[in-house]
């Protein structure tokens, strides 16, 4: 049916818009930007739109307006899946979590803003906060996937029939993400002038907390790679299973890179970029028609 198919490239176009709309709240938080609307939500700046806005107000406004219209599209999604398919197709199920997920993002997003968790704050709460944040994003980045997929076919996806590599590799890049998060902050509120100051500021028993927890993403990314590599190997084969070992190791080369450079903002979203596109490729490797172990 050709509705149907227009819904499925509307599924994996608001992924890809999606994915857009998380590297720019990446760069709104590397360039000090979340203040940009100052404490009003959602009003910017206490105005629809800010007069004579500064440039700090104009990228923090430019991701309010392209989270909006994530919003409108997830409200569409779900109303296309109630007129496209019929009742008991799980599509309409995997539609409505991406509407849940992308209003808990929102309100998250909202969070941010009221509770002052940007520019300089560098509470644990916010850190606490950016994880949460971002282990919903990723939910957000899955449901809209396995929204595209149950389109497709009427197949279902299952957590018990997913093989246990593959869980382990999904959990492993999730939680390395999450620490990504907190060195993220890290590097964001306390720059280093230096690779060899940055490594003193992390073992010095003075840092802040985020300095020290910013070792912990090298480590855990690490871990999470091997474990990655082992899903690939364990639970596909053939193009997919090069493509999440390219990804893998083309991750670990940049976050080398993202080091050496002192986590340049553009390398910080880069990093980001290929984070997610992982977890995306990971959980699209955990779906039945995608999925083939040896």
């Amino acid at each position: 049916m050709e509705a149907q198919r227009r819904y499925t490239r509307f599924a994996w176009a608001l992924l890809g818009w999606n994915f857009l709309v998380i590297l720019w709240g990446a760069f709104v938080r590397a360039t000090g930007s979340g203040a940009g609307c100052g404490s009003h939500w959602p009003l910017c700046n206490g105005e629809v739109i800010p007069p004579s806005p500064t440039v700090q107000t104009m990228i923090e406004f430019t991701h309010r307006l392209t989270s909006g219209l994530a919003l409108l599209g997830a409200v569409l999604l779900v109303w296309l899946a109630r007129r496209l398919y019929p009742q008991g197709r799980a599509v309409r199920r995997w539609a409505w979590a991406s509407l849940g997920f992308i209003v808990i993002e929102a309100l998250l997003g909202a969070g941010l803003v009221l509770l002052e968790y940007v520019e300089r704050n560098a509470s644990a709460g916010r850190a606490v906060y950016l994880c949460a944040h971002l282990t919903n994003t990723f939910l957000l980045l899955a449901a809209l996937a396995g929204t595209a997929w149950h389109s497709m076919t009427e197949a279902r996806w299952r957590f018990g029939a997913v093989p246990g590599w593959m869980k382990a590799g999904l959990a492993a890049v999730l939680l390395a993400s999450v620490t990504g998060a907190i060195a993220a902050l890290g590097d964001t509120l306390f720059p280093a002038v230096s690779m060899l100051e940055g490594v003193r500021q992390e073992f010095s028993a003075g840092s802040p907390a985020l300095l020290r927890l910013r070792l912990l993403h090298p480590l855990v990314s690490v871990a999470a790679a091997v474990v990655a590599l082992a899903a690939a190997f364990h639970a596909t084969r053939g193009l997919l299973q090069r493509a999440i070992v390219v990804l893998v190791t083309v991750q670990l080369a940049a976050g080398a890179v993202n080091v050496l450079l002192l986590a340049p903002v553009w390398m910080q979203i880069f990093h980001l970029a290929l984070a997610a596109s992982l977890w995306v490729l990971l959980f699209s490797a955990s779906l039945p028609s995608l999925r083939s172990t040896r």
